[in-house]
């Protein structure tokens, strides 16, 4: 079976990428990993968009066959290889990380983009910086939220062992620097993350899209 991943260097993609280096380390599996360069374009190639009509990121292609939008993609891999542990077995843990990991993608995502990409939206120009003002507030208070789990992670919010979870987390702080949210000021969630940095297959990942946590610039004087 042959299994590829088109991933973008800090995208949400990211999540099944980490995913995909546990699986590795727990089961031996090979897959190939495939870059898409969002700032060239190349989510909207004629040879990608044939792959996925949406023209976005995660895609995962087994023996051909595409899937795409992350929860689904999370689950396939989570049934694929139970081995991994990526999500809960018991019925009422697994679908509350399946509940917790759709509200970062369809809710703490989307909000996150009206402040990297408020052009989608409007173009005009002074309602762009005010859709980016509103949705930086509205995502630090996501961050917020993530950060309060914390007191139950358990030693992960997805449980004994890094997860879907964990890595979305992970992502959405990174992101937050972008926002202009200095990690510094979420110091529980910042130190969660920096911990999971530590775990191999979060490592193995962030090496081979080739970015770094921070992403914070403070703003000048």
């Amino acid at each position: 079976m042959t299994t590829t991943l088109y991933y973008a260097p800090g995208a949400c993609s990211f999540v099944p990428h980490m995913a995909m280096e546990a699986i590795a380390a727990a089961t031996g599996a090979a897959f190939e990993f495939k870059s898409i360069k969002l700032h060239k374009n190349e989510q909207n190639s004629a040879e990608y968009l044939a792959l996925n009509p949406n023209g976005q990121v995660p895609l995962l292609v087994v023996d051909g066959q595409p899937l795409t939008q992350i929860v689904a993609i999370c689950e396939y891999l989570d049934l694929q290889y139970p081995q991994a542990h990526l999500l809960p077995t018991a019925a009422a843990s697994r679908a509350q990380a399946i509940s917790t990991l759709a509200w970062m993608n369809n809710t703490a995502h989307p909000t996150f983009t009206h402040v990297f990409m408020p052009h989608k939206f409007t173009d005009d120009a002074d309602a762009q910086a005010k859709i980016r003002a509103t949705a930086a507030v509205q995502f630090r208070g996501h961050l917020e939220r993530i950060q309060g789990w914390l007191d139950c992670a358990q030693p992960w919010l997805g449980g004994a062992q890094p997860s879907f979870v964990d890595a979305y987390a992970l992502t959405l702080l990174r992101w937050g620097g972008f926002a202009g949210i200095d990690p510094e000021s979420l110091p529980a969630l910042k130190a969660f993350v920096e911990r999971l940095m530590q775990q191999a297959p979060v490592a193995a990942a962030m090496a081979r899209e080739g970015i770094a946590m921070n992403t914070y610039k403070p703003p000048k004087a």
